[in-house]
This record gives C-alpha cells, structure tokens and sequence, in this order.
C-alpha cells in the first residue's frame, strides 16, 4: 500500500536524533512521497537540505506560517518570494534538483492571538497571489478565522490552482463551504482517529472521499494508537485505515485515490 504524506515537519529538531531513521520506516510503510512546507526563516534551510538529500522522497513548500509572523514581515516576504522566483525559473540541473511544489504552509490563525488579525490576513493575501502567479497549490492553515479565510480567497478562486486546506477539523457546513474552492481538498490527518472526534461524522456526511489527502503534521497530532508521542508519516496507515472505516470502503481504495490525488495537485512524478 502506497501512500503520500502532503504535510510533515521532519526537518524540524524533534528528528535530529533519527532522522533517518524516521524517513526509513515511512518508505517501510508504504511512503512514496513526503510534502514539507515552510514555516518561517529558520526553518528554510533545514528543510531544502533535506529535500536535496532525498530528492526522489521529499518535496518542499515555501510560506510563513501565521503564527510565526515577525514584527516586520515584509523582508522576509521578500525572501521567499525571490527563493520561489529563482527555483522555479531555474533550468533543473544538478545544482537545482528540487522544486517548490506548493505555497504552505500559510494562513491565518486568530486562535491564541487575535491581535495581528490584520495584518496576518495581508500577508495571506499576498502569499496568495505568490499563488495565482506562480500557478502552485496554497496549503493553508486556518484557526478560528474561518470566515476571514474564505473572504481573502474568494475574489481569487476561479485564478488558483486548487490546494489543502490543512489539518481540517470543523464543522458540515465549514467542510461544505471549503469544499466549494475548486481543485481544493482537506487535508485529514490523526484527528480523524481521537476518540471524541467529531471528524468522522463531519467526512461521512458532507465530504466525499476524492475530496481528501492525507497528512501527519508530524511531530503533531500524532494518530491512536500512538496519540501523545511524537509523529511521524509512517503512521499513515493508521488515518488510512480510519478513513476506510468512514466511507466504508478499503485502505487499499483511500490509499490509492489520495495518492492519485496528491500527485494530480503537486505536479509529482506518479508512482506505478
């Protein structure tokens, strides 16, 4: 069973120990691709390094997440929209042997802090039109700000080239709502599992199975049976299995259509 995870953390410190490791037991599960998206400056470096090391597994996003907004973002805005411009004009050589294959992860989260409200939804706006222009998927993390979310995205829907909306977790209506953006999917990753979720009933109601891409947010939101440690895209299997439960069908099938989905959306090499 072969699967994609469209959004881990791996690069990050909480692998620095068994990176390896960690990347060895996802292609064990099945992992045929993993997707990496940026979060701010620091974290730019670590992830296109892996991504070279790996560059048949691993693929990265540029973005600034919107919990990591510095007090001034405008330079750094600046510095990925040239590292986007440079990558993707680029001839593939040697020298440049990956390519960004999303805006992610970016957003707007007004669930902690609500006080940046507006600017947070500028720099949304302007990394999506990075979007538009580029003509990549958005990978978008959105925290009480639904309303807000839909309202930056509208004017530019029918100009995107579709995306995830990250980590989905809300209401029918919401999913209904989202679901609207075309050539956009929710990203379903361990919550699905929780036992108080409510994610299933959410799925089965208002959400169809060729709506939907898996994702871990490893070293977050780690799936049952292993919720409380850290994550990792080798428990994939365990949403797929979840998700063949809510749609009735087999984890063959989810497998299988998230991974056609995945490599649609991404523009990544389809695996046999």
């Amino acid at each position: 069973m072969q699967f994609i995870d469209t959004h881990t953390h791996i690069y990050g410190e909480e692998f620095s120990e068994d990176r390896s490791a960690v990347i060895r037991r996802a292609i064990d599960a099945g992992a045929v691709s993993l997707l990496l998206p940026n979060v701010d400056e620091a974290s730019i470096e670590p992830m296109l390094s892996l991504c070279r090391k790996f560059s048949d597994l691993c693929h990265p996003m540029m973005g600034l997440q919107p919990e990591e907004l510095p007090a001034d973002p405008a330079p750094l805005l600046q510095k990925m929209y040239d590292l986007l411009e440079a990558n993707l004009s680029a001839p593939v050589t040697s020298e440049c042997d990956v390519r960004f294959v999303a805006i992610g992860e970016v957003g707007i989260d007004l669930y902690w802090d609500a006080s940046r409200r507006d600017e947070q939804i500028e720099v949304f706006r302007q990394e999506v039109e990075w979007a538009v222009k580029f003509q990549l998927p958005l990978v978008i993390h959105c925290r009480a700000a639904h309303r807000d979310l839909c309202d930056v995205l509208k004017p530019y829907a029918d100009s995107l080239a579709g995306g995830i909306f990250h980590c989905f977790g809300g209401t029918e209506q919401e999913a209904r709502e989202l679901l609207e953006f075309p050539g956009f999917y929710l990203g379903i990753g361990g919550i699905v599992t929780f036992k108080k979720s409510t994610l299933p009933q959410v799925l089965s109601s208002a959400v169809p199975l060729s709506r939907i891409l898996l994702e871990t947010d490893a070293p977050y939101l780690t799936p049952v049976p292993y919720r409380g440690k850290r994550n990792e895209p080798a428990y994939i299997p365990y949403i797929i299995n979840k998700l063949a439960e809510v749609y009735a069908t087999t984890p063959a099938e989810v497998a299988h259509l998230t991974t056609i989905n995945a490599c649609r959306l991404f523009r990544i090499r389809q695996v046999p």
